[in-house]
């Protein structure tokens, strides 16, 4: 995912702009820094306080000038708009917020675009409700795979997220999927000795059709116009 959202800015943003960039539901900060260590102005938007104190503790670690760009704001995500402006952020992320369930998810989307500037880059990391059944069923639990076929009303398709952007002013651009083959690794295995073949690979599958629609997860970029 790192790879790819690098893509998108950097075919996006003239080379060298220093963006505003807004994560919401910044979590431990790990996308956060990789942008924060590419120059960019970030600030980090999370309630949970166990991953606050993770982030700051990685943060502290960083040089001086790393430190002064990043930001952390202890808030709900679908609070933004307490605490910025609209169109103040050439970038937003919104990663992983919609994994659970959440009230009104489409409202909180829409209050995430609201903060990007005219040109500005939503990222969105959302779980592929048109492939519930594939992780289940790859692991043999086929109980669980029968009901993954019919989700929750809640749950987000390609064709849904489609029609969600479009609706909220931040048309869809491209989307890639994430985690084609690897998402039944459990969390704790130990990386492969050929770590970078399977970068390569999930880099091209998460690109190319038909491998990308059965993605454990779906990463759409959409863009203020």
């Amino acid at each position: 995912m790192a790879r790819q959202l690098e893509e998108q800015i950097v075919g996006r943003f003239p080379v060298g702009r220093r963006l505003r960039v807004l994560d919401v539901g910044m979590g431990r900060g790990a996308q956060a820094l990789r942008l924060a260590r590419a120059g960019h102005q970030v600030t980090g938007v999370e309630q949970d306080a166990a991953s606050i104190t993770a982030a700051r503790e990685t943060f502290a670690g960083e040089p001086e000038g790393i430190r002064e760009r990043m930001r952390i704001i202890e808030g709900h995500a679908g609070d933004t708009g307490v605490h910025f402006l609209p169109g103040s952020f050439d970038v937003v992320l919104c990663h992983g917020v919609l994994m659970d369930d959440v009230e009104e998810p489409d409202a909180l989307l829409a209050g995430v675009a609201r903060m990007l500037a005219p040109g500005g880059m939503l990222s969105l990391l959302v779980r592929n409700g048109d492939a519930a059944a594939m992780r289940a069923g790859l692991s043999g639990d086929w109980a669980c795979a029968l009901a993954a076929f019919c989700p929750p009303t809640a749950s987000y398709g390609l064709k849904r997220l489609t029609a969600t952007l479009a609706g909220i002013g931040a048309p869809l651009h491209t989307w890639y999927g994430v985690r084609v083959f690897t998402d039944t690794v459990a969390d704790d295995a130990v990386l492969p000795d050929d770590l970078d073949a399977v970068l390569a690979v999930e880099d091209r599958a998460g690109r190319t059709d038909p491998y990308r629609g059965v993605a454990s997860l779906l990463h759409l970029c959409g863009v203020r116009g």
